[in-house]
């Protein structure tokens, strides 16, 4: 398997087939059928390697540290790695033996015994397995990061003190504060031996990464934890023989489960515990591989789809390194990981759940896919049957060790530093009490309650100011007006005399109902008495108006969300999103809303603008009348309506001089006239015999261009095509079949200027244009990518352009914009001028300066 971004191989010819138009796909949505082929690569097999040797030690360390069979371990390790591998939905996450579930696997034990909690792990994977089929995974992210980080936290703490006294010589104690009350009496019993095996693999494991020189670059190439044991099992072999190590009992003796004995209610939480705990680990692991692998140092060029049918395929450029995976299916992923526990357990294995710290190794080794987690699993599981003997060498108190630094590593001071910058501080610290003091599930409801009293807290701690300037009063509202803000709310209010000039500043987002039902009433008792009311946002700018004025909702310069309140059909009017006003929610916008017909709508429209924008435009509009138009850029851009121009670029009347079609086509000089046969791949520009001579067509979009760089003398011009573009859709499907009897219509007569961008995509000499911090959703955007490079390449074929460009008075941008995420992509600098290799759009972010004019 080649390591360079998408290689397309040459399939053997066949007819093309009509595409089918293709959706944009949603955020952590399923692979594509073809990504669940199982190609192992050299990338694959070393990858597993090392996580292989990271997974071995661990799971012994964690099956002992819950005092379940040390096979246990290894079995869950291979099942997770194999079974979660194939079936999950994260092809880089590794899944196994997890220390998030150390606390709750290990009171399961204690309470019930090892063969009753496989029965519960059995219950806790079928659960998964249909809260995966509910496509529920993704409401599991909803819980707060506090309540999730405080749990890693408090198990965390648990795993810690109890690893401790392993380490010590000892036997850890039930419970996290017999643990903690226990220690003081092992430490004054302790021997050396045990103390500084464990010392000494702390140390490696901690100095191991920060080994320095061209010596130490090359071993770090092996796993800190293994590196770890390794050299704690030599020193121990020769300095200290009769410390108690591993005892790996014969596989003919390995407990499976049992059916469950116990209270119903008490066996239901504990199954829901498991479910719970495994659940949130294995998801936000998958969160953060999928960020890890997007962060990758030198990320690789995104997967491509398939080369469309109408052009040949073509592989991709030597370049590239790697195949970056595709996001997450987090319902797919759970059902994954349900399936695991369920087999795991019936074969007498720990609970799995996905791992950071396994996950994160197998990224920064370079996998691909999710071959290297299953054949990790493989490693495991041969390991498990063959290296028996080596295992026994370990000594207790080093897995005591390397799980004990595991357990402090989940209290993570970043996270602690984040949680408290969001005022959240007292959530973790509820959550982390709870879990250490009674157990996980008990520290997630415990956080929640308290995650929900700071809520309501902050909901009802809102600010009431009353000023008075130059005779009017300014009633100042800071935070969110609900039901709990508005005993002192109409308090404020009352105490204002009858019949005064006041403005109502809100400094908020959220008015709930009985704060509006407050409000209005006050304003209306107000209105009677003579007073003047006026409402405004944090800046100052009004708001609102009497809801009996016509079109009230749309003022002028309000945002732009706020166009389509103007009257629209009853039955074709789809959910109107507002900004906060103070109207009368329930009345009608305008006397004639239930109307029907495009000239209602069209009339309407031009009255709202006579009536409220063109007083403030008029002067700026009559100056541009007797000056002329100056625009300083050339906007060509598709003709879809839910393309705003002046909107995405912030302009304004004079700014843009702005070139719509269909595809944001720009077709090179020389194009053969409407009505000649299509141009096949080389051939563009030519003219059959009798039929128009070459030119004599498409000038429309020439023209314009040749206006904007020769008579407004532009400074750039911007190509800008868009997500879900119906252009390329039709170009992917193919033309229908065209003859005598059925001439090509008009649409395809202009979509044949986008064939080249079809061949550029399928091109060997093109590398894929791509989205710098995520992958394209499909071919659609590909093509949509594509065609931006394209038409640059077609606009500086022109005379007029070409000249400008010679002389360095004309620059050239290419812009994607991603209509349902409301988000700008520009072209690099490189790729615009046509000097670059690759083809990558990059970001545009809140705080960007306007470097190109766009």
């Amino acid at each position: 398997m080649s390591t360079c971004a998408p290689t397309r191989h040459d399939p053997p010819p066949r007819r093309p087939r009509p595409r089918r138009a293709l959706g944009a796909k949603s955020p952590h949505a399923s692979p594509p059928a073809g990504g669940r082929r199982l190609r192992i690569g050299g990338a694959d097999v070393s990858a597993s390697i090392t996580v292989f040797l990271i997974a071995v030690p661990m799971s012994l360390g964690l099956a002992l540290a819950v005092g379940a069979p040390l096979e246990a371990g290894l079995v869950a390790a291979a099942v997770g790695g194999i079974v979660a591998g194939l079936f999950g939905g994260t092809p880089l996450q590794v899944s196994g033996p997890s220390a998030g579930l150390t606390v709750v696997t290990a009171e399961l034990i204690q309470v019930y015994g090892w063969r009753t909690t496989c029965a519960i792990t059995v219950g806790a994977g079928l659960l998964q397995i249909l809260l995966g089929a509910l496509r529920a995974a993704r409401n599991a992210l909803a819980v707060s990061p506090a309540i999730v980080h405080g749990t890693l936290a408090g198990i965390g703490v648990a795993i810690a003190l109890a690893q401790l006294h392993i380490m010590l010589g000892g036997s850890p104690q039930s419970s996290v504060w017999a643990n903690a009350l226990a220690l003081p009496g092992q430490l004054s019993g302790i021997g050396p031996a045990a103390p500084l095996i464990g010392a000494l693999t702390i140390a490696v494991l901690l100095l191991w990464p920060r080994l320095p020189g061209r010596a130490g670059r090359t071993v770090r190439r092996i796993p800190a934890a293994l590196a770890s044991v390794v050299v704690a099992t030599a020193v121990a072999a020769v300095a200290a023989p009769g410390l108690a190590r591993v005892d790996l009992p014969s596989w003919r003796s390995h407990a499976l489960p049992e059916l469950p004995h116990g209270p119903v209610l008490a066996l239901a939480t504990a199954v829901f515990t498991v479910m719970l705990v495994a659940s949130l680990e294995s998801l936000l692991a998958a969160v953060a591989v999928d960020k890890l692998a997007a962060d990758r140092t030198g990320e690789p060029t995104p997967p491509a789809p398939a080369a469309p049918s109408t052009a040949a395929p073509a592989r991709a450029p030597a370049s590239a390194t790697a195949v970056p995976p595709q996001r997450s299916d987090l319902d797919r992923e759970l059902r994954g990981q349900g399936v695991a526990n369920t087999l795991t357990a019936l074969l007498g294995g720990l609970p799995v759940a996905g791992g950071v710290v396994r996950g994160s190794a197998n990224v920064r080794a370079g996998a691909t896919g999710r071959a290297s987690t299953v054949l990790h699993g493989v490693w495991v599981l041969l390991a498990a049957g063959l290296l028996v003997t080596v295992f026994e060498w370990i000594p207790l108190a080093a897995l005591a060790a390397l799980v004990m630094v595991v357990g402090v590593q989940m209290v993570s001071f970043a996270h602690i530093r984040n949680v408290h910058k969001h005022r959240e501080f007292p959530v973790y610290a509820a959550t982390v009490a709870g879990v250490v003091g009674f157990g996980a599930l008990a520290g997630v409801a415990l956080g929640v309650a308290v995650a929900v009293v700071v809520s309501l807290h902050r909901l009802g701690r809102t600010k009431i100011t009353v000023t008075e300037q130059d005779g009017r009063h300014v009633v100042t509202v800071h935070g969110q007006l609900t039901f709990l803000a508005v005993p002192r709310l109409t308090r404020t209010l009352g105490q204002l005399p009858p019949g005064i000039d006041a403005t109502v500043e809100l400094d908020g987002f959220f008015m709930d109902h009985a704060a509006y039902e407050a409000i209005q009433t006050w304003r209306g008792t107000q209105l009677a008495q003579g007073g003047r009311i006026a409402f405004t946002g944090r800046s100052g700018s009004r708001i609102a108006e009497p809801a009996a004025a016509a079109h009230s909702c749309c003022r002028p310069w309000t945002p732009w969300r706020n166009h389509h309140c103007h009257d629209r059909p009853a039955d074709n009017a789809g959910p109107t999103t507002r900004t906060l006003t103070i109207s009368d929610p329930g009345a009608s916008l305008t006397p004639g809303a239930g109307r029907t017909g495009g000239a209602h709508r069209l009339r309407s429209g031009l009255s709202s603008f006579q009536r409220n924008t063109a007083p403030l435009v008029r002067g700026e509009l009559a100056r541009l009348a007797s000056e002329g138009q100056r625009p300083s850029q050339l906007f060509i851009t598709c003709a879809d309506s839910r393309l705003v121009t002046s909107m995405i670029t912030s302009s304004g009347p004079g700014d843009l001089f702005t070139v719509r079609n269909v595809g944001n086509l720009v077709p090179p000089p020389g194009t053969a006239s409407p009505g000649t046969a299509p141009p096949g791949p080389g051939s563009v520009g030519t003219t059959p015999p009798g039929t128009a001579p070459a030119g004599s067509g498409d000038d429309s979009v020439a023209a314009a261009i040749e206006y904007a760089v020769d008579v407004l003398r532009v400074e750039s011009i911007t190509v800008c095509g868009h997500s879900g573009c119906g252009a390329m859709q039709a170009l992917l499907q193919g033309e229908p079949e065209t003859g005598p009897e059925k001439p090509r219509t008009p649409l395809w007569r202009w979509l044949r200027h986008g064939l080249p961008s079809l061949e550029r995509m399928a091109s060997r000499r093109h590398s894929w244009a791509r989205i710098s911090g995520r992958l394209p959703a499909d071919e659609v955007e590909q093509l949509c990518l594509t065609n931006v490079v394209q038409q640059l390449e077609h606009l500086r074929a022109h005379e007029a352009v070409a000249r400008r460009l010679a002389e360095g008075t004309l620059q050239l941008h290419g812009m994607y914009f991603h209509v349902g995420e409301a988000q700008a992509y520009l072209l690099t600098e490189e790729s615009s001028s046509g000097t670059g290799r690759e083809e990558v759009f990059d970001r545009v972010g809140t705080g960007e300066r306007e470097r190109t004019g766009v």
